[in-house]
């Protein structure tokens, strides 16, 4: 009994000390963290969980502005890391009553960055007092001390006598100015020059790209594919293709498929040097680099080597448009053991792409251009399409390489290959 008493004394006065704001209560979640007032009007909208290997970001901008109506789970600001972009979210329907943060502060998950007024009050009322404070017109009066304050700043002015003439100055020599010599560099001004900070995406990407440079034995081989088969075959079936499947053939299931039979003949290329072992994979997962307004980012189309030309199709589809709108996630991204980069849609002819770790290996594509050829002894016109394929010559041999490169070209040439399996 005296256990018990003590306890609920011991209680009583925990609560009061919580309640009095002495001491915090025990149980806080950091995922929706909620303040709440006397009234329980008020609530924080914190930073989310951002993924295992994100520890903090930036907050990039507000999506709102205080005084807006907000919803539920409705996005008022947007938190930029090194990956994805993430939103964070009102926890209640309300109006934002301010701001605790601002934009480029660097924020953590469970970081206060709003707070949010369920009934709009407090808004309200400060809003008009703001609104009031500004209607009044500035005072022009000013106010005088004494009478002997205000004669003591008429002071009256001395007379002002005029002073003689100067003396006529000797004419100065004029010198030349100095001329410039060739050896110094005219720079342009530095009011023509805008200096802006880096996004976290474009400093992952850089840091990423130059690891690859420093780290992997880098070597790049070509060839050309003619693109008169794969293009007859999307001219005849583009439209049954769409009817049936809802989504519109490209050549990027083409060239997915050339990679996965390319991956099988030539396993050691969708491995990759992990200390002093080799990891060989099993599966073909393809990333498929897409330019943003943002960056560069590479989500992933898994288990490619199971998927047919119409479920590759659509699933690049679905990762380009989350990728253009900024709604990527850590999962669309995470792993890939091959890259395939198609500069070819920006009109590039001829490139060197670099490796995205850890991966071994990426797969260039380019732009297609008609070029005289040889076909049967005569010269004709075809579309050719050059592809590189830039490679770790560490763990790959330029043998290796060339033979799956050689792969894509056959394949792509000439599709009934995937049928028959030859």
């Amino acid at each position: 009994m005296a256990g018990q008493a003590f306890n609920s004394s011991a209680g009583r006065v925990r609560l009061a000390a919580v309640q009095a704001g002495v001491c915090p209560p025990f149980n806080i979640q950091t995922s929706r963290m909620k303040f709440s007032s006397d009234s329980g009007d008020l609530v924080d909208a914190v930073v989310p969980f951002m993924g295992e290997s994100i520890s903090d970001g930036t907050l990039a901008t507000f999506l709102k502005q205080p005084g807006d109506k907000v919803d539920v789970d409705e996005p008022i600001a947007q938190v930029e890391t090194d990956k994805v972009t993430i939103d964070v979210a009102s926890p209640e329907a309300g109006v934002i009553q301010k701001f605790v943060a601002k934009e480029g502060d660097t924020v953590e998950p469970g970081t206060k960055i709003a707070v949010i007024s369920k009934s709009g009050e407090g808004v309200a009322s400060s809003k008009k007092t703001s609104d009031e404070a500004s209607s009044q017109p500035p005072s022009t009066e000013r106010k005088i001390e004494s009478p002997k304050a205000e004669a003591a700043t008429q002071v009256e002015k001395p007379e002002e006598t005029t002073p003689p003439p100067p003396p006529p100055e000797k004419p100065k020599a004029t010198t030349p100015p100095p001329s410039r010599t060739s050896s110094e560099p005219q720079l342009p001004p530095k009011e023509r020059e805008r200096r802006v900070p880096m996004t976290r995406l474009r400093k992952r990407v850089a840091s990423r790209l130059k690891d690859s440079q420093n780290t992997f034995a880098l070597l790049t081989t070509f060839n050309e594919v003619d693109m008169t088969n794969l293009m007859k075959l999307r001219s005849d079936y583009k439209d049954a293709f769409f009817e049936k499947h809802g989504v519109k053939l490209g050549f990027m299931s083409g060239f997915v498929k050339a990679a996965v039979s390319g991956l099988q003949n030539q396993p050691v290329i969708n491995a990759v040097i992990d200390g002093d072992d080799i990891i060989y994979r099993d599966y073909v997962d393809i990333s498929i680099a897409v330019g943003t307004p943002k960056g560069l980012v590479v989500p992933v189309v898994r288990n490619a080597d199971r998927m047919n030309f119409a479920e590759i199709e659509k699933e690049i589809n679905n990762l380009a448009k989350k990728a253009v709108a900024g709604s990527i996630s850590m999962d669309d991204m995470a792993g890939g053991s091959f890259t395939i980069s198609n500069g070819g849609v920006y009109g590039s002819l001829l490139s060197t792409p670099i490796i995205n770790p850890p991966q071994s290996a990426i797969l260039g594509m380019h732009s297609i251009v008609n070029r005289p050829m040889v076909v049967g002894g005569n010269i004709v016109a075809r579309p050719m399409m050059y592809i590189a394929l830039t490679y770790d010559h560490r763990l790959i041999d330029g043998r290796e390489a060339v033979y799956f490169l050689r792969r894509i070209k056959d394949v792509v040439e000439d599709p009934r290959r995937l049928l028959l399996d030859i």
